[in-house]
C-alpha cells in the first residue's frame, strides 16, 4: 500500500518527490515505491458564490440581502478543475492507504488541503508534514517526524471560520453598498480599517499647521554645544521672545564646564527578520512593494531553497533550530559573506536569548538562511537584494555587540544649560556586517575639565518649523497594520491589548494582498513611494458603517480565530455571532442616507434603464498593467443592475470594443487574457453608451 502526499504547489511537490525517491512521472503527479506525490495550484476548491445557492442571486439586488447560507457549499475552481480531478482520482485509488498533508504549514495552507479532501469525499487516515523550509534535510526530517493530522483539526476549524465569516461580511456588505449607491464599492474587515488609517493620516496632514521653533548653539574650545531647556529637557522653544532674551543675556558672558562624563556603552544588533520588517526595509531601501517582496521571498524559499518560510510573524528561533546555526552559516560562506562567516565559524556559536525563544515562535520562526549552500550567480538582481538583507541580519546577531565610548559635556552659562555629545568606537562588532563601509571615526572632543571656564565663545540663533506626519509608504503602512493601536477611535485598553496580541490588522500572510487589493480597486494610488487616498475611497469611507472602519473589529475576530485554532473557543458559536452581526450591518447600510457621486457621471441616459451614463475617459477604460497578466480571467460587469444594453452591443459587435489580447466569451460575459500586455497602461476601447467594468479576477 502507498501513501499519497498533497503539496500546495507543483515546485514543492517535485522537491518532496525527489527526496522521497519518486521517479515515475504521471499526469499531474509523481510516483514511487512507497509514496505518490501530487499538488494543488494554491486553492483548488473554494466557497461557492451566491448564485451557487440560488440562480437568482447572480443579479445583485438589495431585497435579496443578507444572503445567509444554512450550510456553506464547496465548489471546484473552474480554471483548475483538471488538477482537482487528478488529485481526487489519486485519493480514491485502492492502493492508497494514507494521505499526508504537505501544504504550507499555516492556517491557509491547512485550508487548501482540507477543502480538497472534503470535496473529494476522503475517508482515509491523515498525517501532517509541518516544516519551515523545503531543503532536502528539512523534508527528510519532517517525514521522519510526521504529525497526526488530528492535532491540526482546530486550525482547520479556525481557517474555515475565517473564510465563511469573510464571505458573510464581505460579500453581503459589498453587494449592499454597490446596490445602494449604484457604484462598484467593496469593503472588508481588514481592507476598510486599513483604508481608514490612510485617510486619518491624510486628515492629519491636511489640518497640520507648521509651527516655528527656536534654539541656540554655543561654540567654544572647538566644540559646538546645544542649548537645553532645564524644565522640559527640549533643545528648542516655541517662544521667539524667550529665545531672544536668552541670547541677549548670554552675550559677552562666560561659560563653565559643569560636567564631563565618559561612559562605555554597547549596542546589540537588530533582531532577525519577520515578513513585515523585511518588507518595510525592502520598501525603504529598494522601493519594493509588499507584494513584490513576498513574491521574491517565495522564490528564494520555494525555488532556490536558500531562505526559510517567508510568511512568519516571529523574529525568534526555537532551540532546535538554533542547534543548526553552524550549518546555516557554512551554507552562506560565499562571495561577500565569506570573511564574516569565517569570523563566526572560528569560535563557538552561542544561541542568545535575544533571538532564541520558544515562547515567541508560533507557526514559524524568523526568516533565516537554510542549510542549503547558495549559488549567488543563480539569483536574480532583486533576489540578491532580499537575500543580502536577510543574510546580513542573520550574521549580525551572531557577531559581538557594537562597543563605543560616549562623552557628554555639560556647560552652565548664566543659569542656562548647553550640552555636546560624541561617540568613539571601541569595537565595531556587528557593524562590520551591517555597515562595512560605515564612517564611525567618532567625535573626539578636546580635553576639558570640570570647572574650566570658557570665555571666548560665539552664540548662534537657530530656528525651524515643525513638520507634518509623513505620508504612508508600503513599508510604514505594513508596520501600522501590525500595530494600529494609535488609530483606534476609542482608547479602550482591553481592545488595544487584543490588537497587540493578535498582531493588528490582517495577518503577516495577508497584508501584502490587502494593500495590493486597495491599489487594484482604485481606492489608493502611489505617487513616487508615497500612498494617497482616492476620491472613491473618501466617499466609500463616508458610506460604510462605523464598525467596519475600526481596527478593533478585525482584532476581535482574529483573537477569536486564534482561540478556535488553540481549541479554546467554538467555531460554531463564532459563526452564529457573525451571522447576527452581518444582519445588523445590512440594516445600517440599507438605512444609510449618504450618496455616491461618480467623478465621471454624464447627462446621457441609458435607453434601457433610464440612468445617467458614465464617461469612461475618452471612450476608454484604463487598466494599470500590473492588474492583468496572461491567463487572467476578466469579468465584464454592468455598472448598474438590470441594464442589458452591454450584452446587446457585445453580441452585435462580436466584442470588437475589446482589445486583441482579450478573448471574449460574450454569452458568459467573461474574457481570458491571451498574451501578456505591455508594461505600459492598457487602453481598452469601449463604446460610449456601454457601461462596463473590467477587473482582474
Amino acid at each position: 500500500m502507498k501513501k499519497l502526499v498533497i503539496a500546495e504547489k507543483p515546485s514543492v511537490g517535485r522537491d518532496i518527490a525527489r527526496v522521497l525517491g519518486c521517479k515515475q512521472q504521471g499526469k499531474k503527479y509523481i510516483e514511487g515505491n512507497e509514496y505518490i506525490v501530487t499538488w494543488g495550484l494554491g486553492h483548488l476548491v473554494t466557497l461557492a458564490d451566491p448564485e451557487g445557492y440560488d440562480k437568482k442571486l447572480k443579479t445583485w439586488r438589495m431585497e435579496d440581502l443578507p444572503m445567509m447560507p444554512e450550510r456553506f457549499k464547496l465548489v471546484v475552481i473552474p480554471q483548475t478543475r483538471g488538477q482537482f480531478q487528478a488529485v481526487k482520482s489519486l485519493i480514491e485509488r485502492k492502493d492508497v492507504a494514507e494521505i499526508i498533508i504537505a501544504t504550507d504549514a499555516g492556517r491557509e495552507g491547512e485550508l487548501v488541503a482540507r477543502w480538497i479532501l472534503a470535496k473529494a469525499g476522503n475517508k482515509k487516515p491523515l498525517k501532517r508534514l509541518w516544516i519551515s523550509s523545503v531543503t532536502d534535510k528539512a523534508i527528510r526530517d519532517g517525514f521522519a517526524h510526521l504529525k497526526n493530522a488530528k492535532e491540526y483539526e482546530n486550525l482547520y476549524h479556525a481557517a474555515t471560520a475565517r473564510a465563511e465569516s469573510d464571505w458573510l461580511g464581505g460579500i453581503n456588505a459589498t453587494r449592499a453598498l454597490t446596490c445602494k449607491y449604484n457604484a462598484q464599492l467593496s469593503c472588508g474587515r481588514v481592507q476598510t480599517p486599513t483604508l481608514a488609517m490612510i485617510a486619518a493620516r491624510e486628515e492629519e496632514i491636511r489640518h497640520f499647521r507648521p509651527k516655528p521653533y527656536y534654539g541656540l548653539q554655543l561654540t567654544g574650545k572647538g566644540i559646538t554645544f546645544t542649548w537645553k531647556d532645564k524644565k522640559s529637557g527640549s533643545s528648542a522653544t516655541f517662544s521667539k521672545e524667550k529665545n531672544e532674551e536668552i541670547y541677549k543675556n548670554l552675550s559677552g558672558k562666560t561659560a563653565v564646564v559643569a560636567e564631563v562624563k565618559k561612559t562605555k556603552k554597547t549596542s546589540q544588533a537588530e533582531g532577525l527578520y519577520d515578513l513585515t520588517d523585511l518588507s518595510r526595509d525592502a520598501n525603504q531601501r529598494f522601493g519594493f512593494s509588499a507584494k513584490q517582496t513576498l513574491n521574491i521571498m517565495q522564490s528564494l524559499y520555494e525555488h532556490h531553497k536558500v531562505l526559510t518560510y517567508p510568511r512568519t510573524d516571529s523574529r525568534y528561533l526555537t532551540t532546535d533550530v538554533a542547534e543548526t546555526l553552524r550549518e546555516r552559516v557554512e551554507a552562506i560562506a560565499v562571495g561577500p559573506y565569506r570573511s564574516f562567516t569565517n569570523t563566526v565559524l572560528k569560535g563557538k556559536i552561542t544561541p542568545k536569548k535575544s533571538f532564541v525563544n520558544n515562547q515567541k515562535v508560533s507557526d514559524h520562526h524568523a526568516i533565516i538562511p537554510t542549510e542549503q549552500p547558495v549559488i549567488l550567480a543563480q539569483l536574480s538582481v532583486d533576489e540578491r537584494k532580499i537575500f543580502d538583507l536577510v543574510v546580513r541580519r542573520f550574521l549580525a546577531v551572531l557577531y559581538p555587540p557594537y562597543e563605543y565610548e560616549q562623552t557628554k559635556i555639560t556647560l552652565e552659562c548664566e543659569g542656562e544649560t548647553f550640552f555636546a555629545e560624541g561617540n568613539v568606537p571601541l569595537n565595531r562588532g556587528y557593524k562590520e556586517v551591517t555597515a562595512p563601509d560605515g564612517d564611525e571615526s567618532g567625535k573626539v572632543f578636546p580635553a576639558l575639565k570640570e570647572g574650566e571656564v570658557i570665555r571666548d565663545f560665539s552664540l548662534k540663533k537657530t530656528e525651524g518649523k515643525t513638520k507634518p506626519p509623513a505620508r504612508f509608504t508600503e513599508g510604514t503602512l505594513l508596520k501600522a497594520m501590525e500595530n494600529p493601536v494609535k488609530y483606534m477611535q476609542q482608547k479602550d485598553a482591553k481592545a488595544a491589548k487584543t490588537l497587540q496580541e493578535t498582531g493588528g490588522l490582517g495577518t503577516v500572510a495577508t497584508r501584502a494582498d490587502i494593500i495590493d487589493k486597495l491599489f487594484g480597486s482604485y481606492l489608493i494610488e502611489k505617487k513616487e513611494n508615497e500612498i494617497f487616498i482616492t476620491s472613491k475611497a473618501k466617499q466609500l469611507l463616508a458610506l460604510v458603517p462605523e464598525d467596519l472602519k475600526k481596527p478593533e473589529l478585525t482584532a476581535e475576530w482574529e483573537s477569536r480565530l486564534s482561540a478556535i485554532a488553540k481549541g479554546k473557543a467554538s467555531d460554531r458559536k463564532f459563526m452564529r455571532e457573525i451571522a447576527t452581526y452581518t444582519k445588523e450591518l445590512m440594516k445600517q447600510i440599507q438605512n444609510g442616507t449618504g450618496t455616491f457621486r461618480h467623478d465621471n457621471l454624464t447627462n446621457k441616459i441609458c435607453p434601457e434603464c433610464g440612468k445617467r451614463l458614465l464617461l469612461v475617459n475618452g471612450k476608454q477604460v484604463n487598466i494599470p498593467s500590473y492588474l492583468v497578466k496572461a491567463g487572467d480571467v476578466i469579468e465584464i460587469k454592468e455598472k448598474h443592475k438590470d441594464c442589458q444594453r452591454y450584452k446587446d452591443i457585445l453580441e452585435v459587435t462580436g466584442g470588437n470594443m475589446i482589445p486583441d489580447w482579450l478573448e471574449v466569451d460574450a454569452e458568459n460575459l467573461k474574457g481570458t487574457v491571451k498574451e501578456l500586455p505591455s508594461r505600459e497602461a492598457i487602453d481598452v476601447p469601449v463604446d460610449e453608451m456601454l457601461i462596463v467594468e473590467l477587473y482582474s479576477k
